[in-house]
């Protein structure tokens, strides 16, 4: 394999993490933001406020993504088994 190769390969990957990540991130950013609002215009100052819907919406978007999740992975990984089958 040449450094060419490998670096494709780590910045596939890279993209990889980011691809399935963003789902899940994006979801619990916008559930952050829309507690933060709410606590800001009740005055009600309790860290913790956010954390369980955070992790409801998180586990409900990874539920909806899961399919998709495993079939890019698994794309992914056949590709780089190809790739390294060859040398």
């Amino acid at each position: 394999m040449t450094d060419v190769e490998v670096i494709a390969m780590l910045r596939d990957a890279i993209w990889l993490t980011i691809k399935l990540s963003a789902p899940a991130l994006m979801v619990s950013l916008i559930v952050g933001l829309i507690i933060s609002i709410i606590q800001t215009t009740t005055s009600i100052q309790e860290q913790t406020l956010t954390f369980v819907p955070k992790l409801l919406a998180v586990l409900f978007v990874t539920l909806i993504f899961a399919s998709w999740m495993i079939h890019t992975m698994t794309d992914y990984t056949q590709g780089l088994m190809r790739i390294i089958g060859k040398h």
